[in-house]
């Protein structure tokens, strides 16, 4: 179930309907979001419902285990074992295939050809995403940032909730276990930050994803061979917006239909193409997923503690491991490796450079406010194209494809096919988002907070046929449905 369709928006209407006529009733209501919930992960294939419970029930069980025991060692323990448990679920679902694969190709190049287990396996929709917000309950319940929860259906609701269960963000469980037991109220604020988040999240994927990946990035990535430079050049720049646009905007009404629910989920994008550095760019891209990596793998290897040497051998892992979350693909494997490779090697050059070069304090006067400055814009210019590199690898479904794709930037003397004024125009519109005041979203929320309530229902409603109007037809999948 898709949210920009037909089916999905009777099902919310229904939902929220029913959620919040039994507020009163704070059990029976987690219960009718809990029924929601499976119902809207098993529209998808309801024979991955019962993975979905036993990955719940393995961190519930882990969770009251740590509330229960005292010994350093059996706690340890607890958390390896509930740890272990959902990546070997995850890695057999995600992982199988490639793994097989890759070892065949081995034995092959070898000449110890064999006959290996290969089997069909369907990857769970969100399989990622459930796995990583039950590790990081178990791991918090023992770090003692949360407390276990008691109650089943609490945790099931914490890892299943509809609006984020199948593409994030990564809802921690400190963030949203507390909002359960309180009593929910649905509130103006509430009302205006979801109206606002759903049409900007409708708008970034059923516009401008959509039609930048139908009229440019699509196309040009089917065989970049037979394509000029100038059309490989607006691609890269179309896919880097489009695949912001599709998950941004899947955050965005998720983030809204959560909030229309009475509850808050933190913020997953932040304008990340107008980072000045990757390590910047990680702060704002993918939010709740960089936290995670940040929190649950760079720390616990150690993170910056024990060195420059090991700082960077931490990034790199951290990232390398991120790359292969991401898909079971060698290409996967090179966007995480070059990421973590380029923020060791920054970490680096700006070590150095401070050393040789300190940075100019504050009353150092007009000149160096404007080195600043230039500074700064190199860097976002600098780190921007880094990272559209990396989506090359990242969007190509080979090695094959993607060296096809940079050879081909050689090929300046044909002429342009897909770079049309309207594809580089929804660029050069999103693009603009960037770089305007960080809480214009919340400006807006609170421009209209002020209109009557059937006014404001006009509004939503409108806004709805007029995106549904201007989009292309058809609605494709989200692209972070496939991780």
């Amino acid at each position: 179930m898709l949210f920009p369709t037909i089916e999905f928006g009777i099902f919310f209407l229904i939902v929220f309907t029913v959620s919040w006529a039994v507020r009163w009733k704070p059990e029976i209501r987690k219960l009718v979001l809990l029924a929601a919930s499976y119902f809207f992960y098993g529209w998808w294939d309801w024979r991955f419902l019962g993975l979905l419970f036993l990955s719940t029930l393995i961190n519930h069980l882990a969770g009251l285990a740590l509330a229960r025991t005292e010994g350093v060692a059996l706690r340890k323990l607890i958390v390896g074992v509930a740890v272990a448990a959902g990546l070997s679920i995850l890695g057999f679902f995600k992982y199988y295939g490639f793994f097989l694969t890759s070892f065949a190709a081995v034995l092959e190049t070898a000449g110890l050809e064999r006959d290996l287990p290969f089997m069909q396996v369907i990857l769970p929709v969100g399989i990622s995403f459930f796995t990583f917000q039950g590790i990081s309950y178990v791991v918090d319940v023992y770090r003692g940032h949360v407390k276990a929860e008691q109650s089943l259906v609490n945790v099931m609701l914490y890892i299943s909730f509809f609006p984020q269960l199948v593409a994030g963000p990564i809802v921690r469980a400190a963030d949203f276990l507390p909002q359960l037991h309180r009593p929910v109220a649905l509130t103006r604020a509430h009302i205006d930050v979801g109206v606002v988040l759903i049409l900007s999240g409708l708008a970034k994927k059923m516009v401008i994803a959509n039609y930048l990946a139908t009229e440019l990035v699509d196309p040009v990535f089917f065989d970049p061979s037979a394509v000029g430079a100038l059309d490989l050049l607006v691609g890269i720049y179309g896919y880097a917006i489009q695949i912001y646009c599709d998950f941004s905007g899947y955050s965005d009404i998720a983030i809204g239909v959560a909030a229309l629910l009475g509850y808050r989920f933190l913020e997953n994008f932040d304008q990340p193409y107008r980072a000045s550095s990757l390590q910047d760019f990680w702060r704002r891209w993918h939010i709740s997923l960089s936290t995670w990596l940040r929190d649950y793998l760079y720390v616990p290897l150690g993170g910056n503690r024990h060195g420059e040497a090991r700082t960077y051998r931490n990034l790199f892992l951290t990232m390398f491991l991120g790359g292969i979350w991401h898909g079971a693909a060698w290409t996967f494997v090179f966007w995480g490796a070059f990421h973590g490779s380029m923020l060791a090697l920054e970490r680096f050059a700006r070590r150095k450079l401070d050393e040789f070069a300190p940075a100019h304090p504050v009353h150092a006067g007009i000149l160096a406010s404007i080195g600043n400055g230039a500074q700064h814009l190199v860097g976002i210019v600098w780190t921007f194209h880094l990272v559209c590199f990396a989506w090359i690898f990242f969007r190509a479904d080979s090695f094959s494809t993607a060296g096809s794709y940079l050879a081909g930037f050689f090929r300046w003397s044909e002429t342009s096919q897909y770079a049309t004024p309207f594809v580089v125009g929804l660029i050069l519109l999103a693009m603009f988002f960037q770089f305007t005041p960080r809480h214009l979203g919340r400006w807006l929320a609170r421009g209209i907070q002020w209109l009557p309530s059937p006014v404001l229902g006009m509004l939503l409603g409108g806004g709805i046929w007029l995106i549904w109007a201007l989009a292309p037809e058809g609605v494709a999948p989200f692209i972070y449905f496939q991780f």
